[in-house]
């Protein structure tokens, strides 16, 4: 007879394989690379500009679903996305990635976001996790000492957000239309942090390390207020910024900042990110409502963005995992399964395939925002998937 786990397990794995990733495969550009753009009901936009986010993560999703479940489908998109990745989105006189560019791989916009560095580090580091790829991996070494050579503040500590092409500084620095123009966010540095700490489990360079530690250090004594919440836009000293609480930032930073830390595999640092983690996971969880969904933000003027977007649903399972698995909350593992009921019955696109952006407060889908685009991408849900399946093996 099957337990509620067993279901759990079945349920996500099936969700990753027959519904996740299926779709993706489907945009695969015969030409090189991955379409830019899916429209909520369905429609590639064949003329879409195509976005470093999207196709950083596009690889580490295939990456990471071929090294724990062996498909050869799934390498094969892996490496299709990397060889278009690496001709069209790495900068071959300045060095960096992109921000966007064409369908036929002309530069669009050209400025260095470092959320991107981020996440191409990020994806091409799991390429070479899970099949040693010596140019994935001389290719993230590569963007891992343009982050530190040309973003690097030497007399603040931290990163600059975002430098022009030729790392000169720019003016509008904001990541988003949903951003403001801050000189440090707290989003860059967690992805940051990630993609460093993946890149240090295949490449444990002592720099690399101090880098992590230097990280994790600002996300426990700068980025978390006291109560627990993350502070999202910095000057460039640190002062804080005003900005909305992210309640699925608080929740995804409390396991990342703490798998981070195990990646090192020393516990002096694990035994210091420990308690930050704890008090983000209860943050996070501030935004959680009866029917096991998690809310959005709260803004500034204290009203609340009831949407219940897809990245924060997927990182509420994840986060109350880990705080079941590592905190010891035995009541982590319940939040985690009901989050999960609330995707399955109302996030996930069934017919359409993939997930919906978002379940509007009035229960509908918001068929506004597209399916797959420069920010929806097949991450935070492959990632939910993945982590549910490794942490119950």
């Amino acid at each position: 007879m099957e337990t509620r786990t067993d279901i759990f397990l079945r349920e996500v794995k099936e969700e990753l394989e027959g519904n996740i990733l299926p779709f993706w495969q489907k945009l695969k550009d015969p030409r090189g690379g991955f379409y830019g753009e899916v429209s909520a009901d369905g429609r590639i936009l064949y003329d879409a500009p195509r976005g470093v986010i999207l196709n950083a993560r596009i690889i580490w999703a295939f990456s990471a679903a071929y090294a724990a479940l062996g498909r050869s489908e799934y390498l094969v998109a892996a490496v299709h996305a990397r060889d278009w990745f690496l001709e069209h989105f790495c900068d071959h006189k300045y060095g960096g990635v992109y921000w966007s560019v064409t369908p036929e791989g002309e530069r669009l916009d050209a400025k260095k976001q470092l959320y991107a560095q981020g996440f191409a580090i990020y994806g091409l580091s799991e390429l070479y996790r899970a099949t040693r790829d010596d140019e994935a991996l001389k290719a993230a070494i590569n963007l891992f000492q343009v982050v530190e050579s040309r973003f690097a503040d030497r007399e603040n500590g931290g990163y600059a957000e975002a430098l022009d092409r030729d790392f000169s500084p720019l003016a509008d620095m904001s990541l988003s239309a949903h951003d403001i123009n801050a000189p440090k966010t707290m989003n860059s540095h967690l992805h940051l942090l990630e993609a460093y700490a993946n890149l240090y489990k295949v490449w444990p360079d002592p720099a690399l390390k101090q880098a992590v530690e230097a990280l994790l250090d600002m996300v426990c004594t700068r980025i978390m207020a006291a109560d627990g919440h993350l502070q999202l836009y910095f000057h460039e000293n640190w002062k804080p910024m005003p900005g909305a609480v992210s309640y699925g930032h608080d929740i995804e930073t409390s396991w990342l900042a703490l798998e981070c830390a195990f990646a090192l595999k020393d516990l002096d640092v694990v035994d210091r990110v420990r308690p930050c983690s704890l008090a983000m996971g209860h943050a996070g969880n501030d935004g959680l409502l009866p029917d096991g969904s998690m809310l959005y933000e709260k803004l500034n003027n204290g009203m609340l963005d009831e949407s219940r977007q897809w990245w924060v649903q997927a990182e509420a399972v994840v986060g109350n995992l880990w705080l079941w698995k590592y905190h010891g909350e035995t009541a982590g593992a319940r939040r985690a399964l009901s989050a999960w009921d609330y995707i399955r019955d109302h996030l996930a696109d069934r017919e359409g395939g993939e997930w919906h952006w978002a379940i509007l407060p009035d229960g509908a889908p918001d068929l506004q925002q597209p399916k797959a685009g420069f920010w929806k991408c097949p991450y935070h849900n492959t990632r939910m998937c993945l982590e549910a399946m490794k942490i119950f093996e």
